[in-house]
């Protein structure tokens, strides 16, 4: 087996192992808080029903696979840091990304009709501790804007693209990032599918980790203003 191939398969190996044991907890989560009378709304409404645990998995998951990335890369003789950003594009980056969060918004919308397919057995989440809102900021807007963006954009792209071809493999990684936030209901596809955009436009990971963060941290704001 050549380099290349022999890379591609070890992106794809390291993704595909945080992608399975995310959802793996996540679906281990749901399932235990299933009660008779539930529909599969209700079910997944439970995968975050213990946040601190959910952003510590998170969190945990996300930085013990990231050296496995980070060793790849080096080991190729490439730079992640030129892969996020490059100081001369670094504005144009930055504006892709804001146009990026913008679109993110729309299909965001959508999950509107995921709480409406809930019934009253659905979990109802209270307002944030202070602790929590924090842990939230870091599980969400930094670690999962930041790294899963390594993994589900640059992995793709950088070691499959040579591979399986540039799209399909960012497509093929955009379908095990929506199985990872399967309790979403595809909706992490479309918005996958808008960072995609966002970083052949750019050609830096930058645009992606601002659009991907930017709308966590907007969804957390906007959570703490509901049951505030």
């Amino acid at each position: 087996m050549d380099m290349t191939k022999q890379n591609a398969k070890r992106a794809l190996t390291l993704t595909t192992v945080l992608t399975l044991f995310v959802a793996g907890f996540e679906i281990f989560i749901a399932y235990t808080n299933y009660k008779p009378g539930m529909n599969f709304f209700d079910l997944a409404s439970y995968v975050t029903a213990n946040r601190y645990v959910y952003y510590l998995i998170l969190i945990l998951a996300n930085m013990i696979m990231l050296p496995g990335a980070v060793l790849l890369f080096k080991e190729s003789g490439l730079s992640l840091k030129d892969e996020i950003f490059e100081k001369k594009t670094l504005g144009k980056d930055i504006l892709i990304g804001v146009i990026a969060l913008a679109l993110t918004g729309i299909p965001s919308i959508l999950s509107t009709f995921i709480y409406g397919c809930q019934t009253d057995m659905a979990y109802k989440a209270g307002k944030p501790t202070i602790g929590l809102t924090i842990m939230g900021i870091l599980a969400l807007g930094l670690v999962s804007g930041i790294v899963k963006e390594i993994f589900f954009r640059g992995m793709a792209k950088v070691f499959c693209g040579s591979v399986m071809g540039e799209m399909t493999a960012l497509l093929l990684f955009n379908v095990m990032f929506a199985m990872l936030d399967w309790y979403n209901f595809g909706l992490s596809f479309v918005i996958g599918s808008i960072w995609i955009w966002a970083y052949k436009k750019s050609g830096h990971l930058i645009a992606p980790m601002i659009a991907h963060g930017g709308i966590n941290i907007i969804s957390l704001i906007y959570w703490i203003m509901v049951t505030g």
